[in-house]
This record gives C-alpha cells, sequence and structure tokens, in this order.
C-alpha cells in the first residue's frame, strides 16, 4: 500500500513543520482529508491556535476553531508523521545574503524525529540546490538514515499570496518536484487532494525551486520598472498612475503599477537567485539593479514628503507626520521587511519622528520588530503630513473628510497628503486645496 494510501485510510498522518502565513492554511487544508500534525517551536502562536484564534488572519478564527490538526510545539510528536511538509522563513541578512538558519533548525528538528519511508518536502523558498545540498545532508546526518534509500525529498514551492482572498492555496496551481519518479508521484497525488486546480510536476528539485525565485524575480523587476518611471515622471509633473491607465487599454499592457516592495518573497527571493548564480561567476545585470530601485523607494517618498512640507511653507523638523500602514502589503497583518520602515528611518535622519497607525498590525509584534509604539487611528490628530502608506481596504474607504479630521486645524493649503498608492481622486484632492503628491 502506497503513503498516499495510507493517509487517506488515517493509517498513517502528515506533519506541518512551520505554521505561519504559508504553513497554517495548508496544515487546514490537509486536515479536511487527513490526520495532521502541526508543528512550531513558538508556544505563543501554539497556543493562540489551541485557543481557536488565527493572529494570520489568513482563514479566521472560525476555521482554526474548527480544524482537526492537531497543535505542538513538542518536536518528538512528528514521529508519528510520514509526510512532512518544511515551510518555514527564508529571510536574508543584513548583507543581502540569504538567512537559511531557520530551514537548518527545521531540518535539525525533523531529522531527529524522521523514521523510516517518510516523505518530506519542501515548501521554503530557496535557490536551486539547497534542498538537495543542505537540508538532505541534515536530514541524513541526524536520523542516521539514507535518503533514496530510507526516506525520499520533494519540492513544492510556496505560492499563497497573504491577505489576497481571491488566490487561495487551494485554487493556485502548485509546483511539485521529487528526488525520483517515485516519489513525485506520491507528492503530486498527495497535494492533488487539496489543489483544486491541480498541480504541476517538473523534472528536477532544482527546477522547482528556480521557478519560485525566477517568477517573484520578474514581478520585482517589473515593479522597478514602474518605479523607475515614477521617479522620472515626478521630475516631468506627470502623473504616473494616469499613464499607466492609459496605457492600460492596451491589449498586452501588464498592469504594474509603482509602489514599496518588501515583504517576505518579492522584496528577498532575487537575492537568493542572484546569490547563487554569482558564486558560479555569474554576476546579474538586470536583477540586483531592479532591487536597488526597489529598495529606494521608501526613501523617496519620505524625501517626496519633505519637499511637500516646504512648498506648503512649513519647517519639516517642527511638523507633526503621520504615517497610515506598516505592514509590507495591504489588508495582511504580517509586517515582515516593511519598506515602511526605510520611510520612517529617512524621515528621522531629519529629526522627524512620525506618528504611525496601522488597522492591521499586531501592536505587540511591531514594538518587538521596529520599536515602534502604534497608536489608533482614532487617537490621531494635529497632523502636518499625512503618509498613507498601505493601502488597506479601511483606508480605501474613507473619505477626504475623514482624512482631514487627522490634521491640524489650518487652510487645506497646509496640509500635506502622500498618498503612496493613489487611493483618493486626485482631482478632488487638489480642488480642495491640498498638497497632494503620489507615486
Amino acid at each position: 500500500m502506497s503513503l498516499y494510501e495510507k493517509l487517506l485510510n488515517r493509517e498513517e498522518k502528515l506533519s506541518l513543520i512551520g505554521l505561519g502565513y504559508v504553513g497554517m492554511p495548508i496544515a487546514v487544508a490537509f486536515s479536511r482529508k487527513l490526520d495532521v500534525v502541526g508543528f512550531d517551536t513558538n508556544k505563543e502562536k501554539i497556543a493562540l491556535y489551541k485557543a481557536g484564534i488565527d493572529p494570520t488572519q489568513e482563514v479566521g478564527n472560525e476555521a482554526i476553531q474548527n480544524t482537526s490538526v492537531y497543535f505542538t510545539c513538542d518536536e518528538k510528536k512528528l514521529r508519528a508523521a510520514k509526510f512532512h511538509i518544511v515551510a518555514v522563513p527564508t529571510p536574508i541578512n543584513q548583507d543581502k545574503t540569504p538567512n537559511l538558519t531557520p530551514l537548518v533548525v527545521a531540518s535539525s528538528i525533523l531529522g531527529r524525529n524522521l523514521t523510516k519511508n517518510s516523505i518530506v518536502v519542501y515548501e521554503s523558498t530557496v535557490y536551486p540546490g539547497v534542498t538537495e545540498g543542505i537540508c538532505v545532508p541534515i536530514l541524513e546526518k541526524e536520523s542516521g538514515l539514507k535518503c533514496g534509500v530510507d526516506f525520499k525529498v520533494g519540492y513544492s514551492p510556496e505560492r499563497i499570496n497573504p491577505g489576497d482572498k481571491q488566490h487561495r492555496l487551494e485554487n493556485i496551481r502548485k509546483i511539485v518536484a521529487g528526488i525520483d519518479q517515485q516519489a513525485l508521484e506520491e507528492i503530486k497525488k498527495i497535494y492533488d487532494l487539496v489543489i483544486e486546480v491541480g498541480t504541476y510536476p517538473v523534472s528536477t528539485i532544482k527546477t522547482a525551486e528556480a521557478i519560485k525565485v525566477v517568477e517573484n524575480s520578474q514581478r520585482d523587476i517589473n515593479i522597478a520598472f514602474m518605479n523607475e518611471l515614477a521617479m522620472v515622471f515626478d521630475k516631468m509633473g506627470i502623473d504616473t498612475n494616469e499613464v499607466v491607465d492609459g496605457m492600460n487599454t492596451k491589449w498586452n499592457a501588464l498592469g504594474f503599477r509603482p509602489g514599496l516592495v518588501g515583504g517576505h518573497c518579492i522584496g528577498v527571493d532575487p537575492y537568493y537567485f542572484t546569490y547563487e548564480s554569482e558564486k558560479l561567476g555569474y554576476h546579474s545585470q538586470i536583477i540586483l539593479s531592479g532591487r536597488k530601485v526597489n529598495d529606494s523607494m521608501g526613501q523617496f517618498v519620505a524625501n517626496a514628503a519633505i519637499k511637500e512640507m516646504i512648498k506648503a511653507g512649513k519647517a519639516p523638523k517642527e511638523s507633526k507626520v503621520v504615517i497610515l500602514g506598516l505592514t509590507f502589503k495591504e489588508n495582511c497583518p504580517d509586517i515582515r521587511n516593511s519598506k515602511v520602515e526605510d520611510i520612517v528611518n529617512r524621515l528621522k535622519e531629519f529629526d522627524i519622528v512620525p506618528v504611525i497607525s496601522d488597522t492591521w498590525a499586531n501592536k505587540e509584534e511591531v514594538k518587538k520588530v521596529y520599536n515602534i509604539d502604534l497608536v489608533n487611528f482614532e487617537d490621531i490628530k494635529d497632523a502636518d503630513c499625512l503618509i498613507i502608506a498601505v493601502a488597506h481596504e479601511q483606508y480605501k474607504k474613507l473619505l477626504i473628510a475623514d482624512f482631514d479630521k487627522l490634521f491640524i486645524n489650518e487652510d487645506n493649503n497646509q496640509k500635506i497628503i502622500i498618498d503612496v498608492k493613489g487611493i483618493l481622486n486626485r482631482s478632488d484632492v487638489n480642488n480642495l486645496g491640498y498638497h497632494y503628491w503620489r507615486l
């Protein structure tokens, strides 16, 4: 009997190592079909899940309360499973090199608890070669087992888009790869249980690893092009969004828009790709240039705010700047690699300590990660300059009059609005006399 059949018959279990924005939705999805062990080293996170609370807001509290996933931080419980999925983050170091520490730790934990005839599938974003060259040796060393003989490995890059309620795990086609044909067939059948649109098998694990870093690098480059245009159009006095709206009337337009590019994928994956290519002697001519542009956008936005304050006759150092939004993207509590931090850091160079509010971010987490004390939206007042940094749905629903209540009581021509994502109607704001700027 195959592992697939044993899982369906509930004779064996599936485990999920890493219960964040990616791992937890996968665990919940599989639990509708199989017995699932959900493991994470974060005791506080496990306690929340056990209490029926979803801190990621990806599937919601109700789904967590009704799931059959066995949440645990006891690594020995992994021994009860035969099919393991590793979905831990893969960040970058200060010098932009890959930080594989979470992956190494997860592999060590799993290796210590790996049993014969298991299959291990990695979902974490890595450069080509990591699964077989780094993870497999750790699994073999810790378990005393031989890959390809005693256990198999595979790779299936995560494609979950945090905060996106339209493109979900179930309706995004999933890349799958295995160390051999037998492993690939088992992995494909198991993932097909929860991927409604089906899986896409590829020939090697390295190919699957490459697909992940390349698809995000491609997106990063396209956004970098739009960001560069925004910088040029700003000097020309041309509205970038109007240009993009016009361009998008053509059938083959790609629809990208300028903005802050952070997060755990697009802001990181290009560095994984170029890291490995440079080890092989090839130095990127395009990818790192795009990353350089996107990494500069926070500073560009902050500089624009300074210029608009000066135009309005205000002394930036004496002005109260309010920033709405800190998460790396809209409608999502994920604050990892948020480029809003770059805006904050640039403003601090001018001795401006902005007031920051976010309707999605967790205050304790923000304090721990960025040493920033978030304020409640309703407590904001007397602003001179308002930077709408993240296009949360709550902000998009507000009227100009709602934003006006956040400002100090003075003429509109002394109120500055920096609308990073262009959520307001430019004509309406300009007609009311505000100093308005957007990418």
